[in-house]
């Protein structure tokens, strides 16, 4: 009845020929229907743009796997590698989010983080920023793991908001700054107080520590966070919440330090500036689980560990 119908034969062919020609097809066709939104959603435009516009384009992760580094993103199941793989978070390798360029660090800028390290210091809004450089060299991502070193009496943490350059900024005026932000993520900014000498200027040995700057795990477009002044910060050692804050309480905001820092020195995409820490800061000790958290940018796991976990 078939070959009658469909004058299979005279074409040709056969039944079992068109049937898997049409297995074949539906397959196919399947494939490009489920593949073909993820598709359209990770490309970009000209423009740099993401063609599906959504949220997809919006948090995006760099991790290893498979011996690449791929650009990733959320996903209910893990991460979905830019090629449509999904695989668990556990499985990658998570990078820094972006390609980090020069690192731009802020002290005492909450007040509150002022009044905890000593009664003595006095920050104001009308004071220059206290800002100083690290290498990018000390840059770690999400899941790592940061070292403290044997013999150190006080390690502790510093939640802090991570703002991404996406264009070039020099003599940048207040009001146009927040243009040259690319996005944010979280930062955790260890530091070890034993060899602090002086608040005002850390030495290398308290902030620039390889592994003492944790990044990640995702990149969020600023054009996803309508308002990075009002973000609530915190930070959990062990499952327990040490440290709480929200960015409403800089002393120097976002487009202040933007003008700041661009009035004598030239930002570049891909360069951070990580914005300072609220009151909070405790002791972390080897096996302690330090996550990092901002509302809206993420949530960022980091675990101490000793001198021999890394040969020493």
């Amino acid at each position: 009845m078939l070959d009658t119908y469909f004058k299979i034969s005279e074409r040709g062919s056969t039944v079992g020929r068109e049937v898997r020609g049409g297995l074949v097809t539906f397959f196919t066709m399947a494939y490009i229907v489920a593949l073909n939104p993820l598709i359209i959603g990770l490309a970009k435009d000209a423009d740099g743009k993401y063609i599906g516009g959504g949220g997809v384009g919006m948090k995006r992760a760099r991790v290893a796997y498979g011996g690449a580094i791929h650009e990733a993103y959320p996903h209910a199941d893990g991460v979905c590698l830019a090629d449509g793989r999904v695989v668990s978070e556990e499985a990658v390798v998570w990078l820094a989010p972006f390609e980090v360029g020069t690192i731009i660090a802020l002290g005492l800028n909450y007040a509150d983080h002022v009044k905890e390290l000593s009664k003595e210091l006095t920050v104001t809004a009308q004071d220059e920023p206290l800002a100083f450089l690290k290498a990018p060299s000390s840059v770690i991502g999400h899941r790592a793991q940061t070292r403290r070193p044997d013999g150190v009496g006080f390690m502790h943490y510093e939640c802090e908001l991570a703002v991404v350059i996406g264009r070039t900024a020099k003599q940048v005026k207040r009001k146009d700054a927040m243009a040259y932000v690319a996005g944010y993520t979280v930062a955790n900014d260890y530091a070890i107080r034993d060899y602090l000498e002086n608040y005002y200027r850390p030495n290398l040995r308290v902030k620039n520590r390889d592994g003492g700057t944790v990044l990640g795990p995702w990149l969020v477009d600023a054009a996803d966070v309508p308002n990075p002044h009002d973000l609530n910060l915190r930070t959990y050692v062990n499952g327990v919440v040490t440290q709480q804050g929200s960015t409403q309480d800089l002393i120097s905001d976002i487009p202040a330090l933007i003008e700041y820092l661009s009035g004598f020195m030239t930002l570049n995409p891909g360069d951070v500036i990580l914005t300072g820490t609220p009151d909070g800061v405790v002791n972390v000790n080897v096996g302690d689980e330090v996550v990092t958290e901002i509302d809206g940018i993420g949530r960022l796991v980091n675990t101490i560990v000793d001198d021999a976990t890394f040969g020493r």
